[in-house]
């Protein structure tokens, strides 16, 4: 039986991806895992690998093409088959629509039919052009062979000005994004602390130690956070079409900053991984969401999401959720905190938590003793955080 393949969700915000190219071509032998086409979002680029072995017997749209995705890319099988089931409606188009309605540039701007595809643009520099709608009329690429590279277009952009009320497709997927989850999701959120000083010692033992220098005061409480959804595992879990899906195994999704907006990288089955392991992946993950060549695999999936903020100074927040999940962590600035202990005040290093829960699957009570078993995870994070 022919196996189709999908245009894959590469990421919360993404709704649809170009084809850049089709390194296979219909009437080509592929073998699994083997790469039928590259596609890019405007984040990132990706390889679309074929799930089995067989014949490409056909692919669906051009070179060029943005395609929506959960979309039929193309299809493996046996010469022969019948792949019209298959055929996704209006396939074969190459043109081109803007995520966003085209912004008035100078008159030394093209339209949108004039973009950089029929030009030596790098990926990055047509993803560039395409998410500011800058296409000039000439540039001299400064890369191999004339290439127009992304800093080329850049600092050709950066001398343009740009209307005030701009907003990028990214910023405004993004947007969409998160009014669906409100508009979807009964959301409230509580705020906590943790005793941060167990966090602060550890951290600081470990700068020295080779292999552990790396681990920082995120990762840490990110493994405390693991931990936590364990031992309370209603949080680790997601509301899809009325249904709650409990999960065993943690796969826990991270806040990343990058040029191109937000990204939530995802470090699968994390609870099977030492805390220095869990740093690693999160290191690694965050330098290819910045770069643009994290894989497809690295952004979806995730279970529960952590969006730590204090190293920006901020106290407390309010997170969104991560609709299907239902809940997420939102990590703080540490500060000191007036505590009385023995009918004494002291002054502790406190680490502020602020936990978001949609209401249709957990109520308060629940969202605040996952707080309790948190906080204590954190104050006691070197039994917490094994090596």
């Amino acid at each position: 039986m022919p196996t189709p393949v999908e245009v894959p969700k590469l990421g919360n915000t993404v709704e649809d991806c170009r084809i850049t190219r089709w390194v296979k071509h219909k009437g080509d032998v592929v073998a699994a895992d083997e790469t039928v086409a590259e596609i890019e979002t405007d984040k990132a680029t990706f390889e679309v690998p074929s799930p089995v072995s067989g014949t490409l017997l056909d692919t669906f749209f051009d070179e060029g093409a943005l395609v929506p995705v959960f979309t039929n890319l193309f299809v493996i099988g046996n010469p022969g088959d019948n792949i019209d089931p298959f055929r996704p409606r209006g396939a074969g188009a190459s043109a081109c629509v803007p995520a966003v309605p085209p912004v008035a540039r100078p008159a030394a701007v093209l339209s949108e039919a004039s973009a950089p595809s029929a030009s030596p643009f790098s990926p990055r520099a047509r993803r560039f052009a395409q998410q500011h709608q800058f296409h000039p009329e000439a540039i001299a690429g400064s890369g191999p062979g004339g290439r127009v590279l992304e800093g080329d277009l850049r600092r050709l952009c950066d001398a343009v000005p740009t209307p005030a009320a701009h907003i990028t497709s990214v910023r405004e997927r993004i947007a969409r994004r998160m009014r669906e989850s409100l508009a979807s999701t009964a959301q409230y959120t509580l705020h906590g602390s943790a005793d941060a000083r167990g966090l602060l010692a550890l951290r600081a033992g470990w700068k020295g130690i080779p292999g552990l220098a790396a681990v920082n005061l995120n990762h840490l409480v990110t493994g405390c956070v693991v931990e936590a959804l364990l031992e309370v595992p209603a949080l680790n879990a997601e509301f899809i079409d009325g249904a709650v899906r409990m999960h065993s195994a943690v796969h826990i999704g991270f806040a990343c900053d990058t040029p191109r907006g937000l990204l939530v990288p995802v470090v699968r089955n994390a609870q099977d991984l030492a805390v220095d392991e869990l740093a690693a992946r999160m290191i690694d993950l965050t330098r290819r969401a910045v770069d643009g060549t994290i894989p497809a695999c690295g952004l979806t999936g995730s279970t529960f999401t952590v969006s730590n903020l204090g190293g920006l100074g901020i106290e407390f927040f309010t997170p969104l959720l991560n609709s299907p999940q239902v809940a997420i962590l939102g990590v703080g600035a540490i500060q000191l905190k007036p505590v009385r202990r023995d009918g004494r005040i002291e002054y502790v290093d406190t680490i502020s938590l602020s936990l978001t829960c949609d209401h249709q699957v957990i109520d308060g009570a629940p969202g605040a003793r996952f707080l309790q078993v948190l906080a204590a995870k954190i104050a006691n994070v070197e039994a917490a955080c094994s090596i």
